[in-house]
């Protein structure tokens, strides 16, 4: 198995703000060779009054198994 780059685990949950800052950080993990890990997940963030989401990220050869 090659090894993700800076060091990074093998698993990685994104999380932020629900904008395009956000996209672009899900889409720059995939350009380097992560792949999506299960569904998006968004939450209301009451205390800074917007949507926050969450998507997981495994390194591209890792052998995970979904439960």
């Amino acid at each position: 198995m090659s090894i993700p780059p800076d060091d990074k685990p093998i698993y990685r949950l994104l999380t932020g703000k629900d904008d395009r800052a956000f996209c672009d950080r899900v889409s720059e993990a995939l350009e380097q060779g992560w792949r999506l890990y299960g569904s998006p997940v968004i939450a209301w963030d009451e205390e800074h009054g917007y949507m926050k989401a969450a998507q997981a990220v495994v390194w591209h050869d890792a052998d995970v198994v979904k439960g």
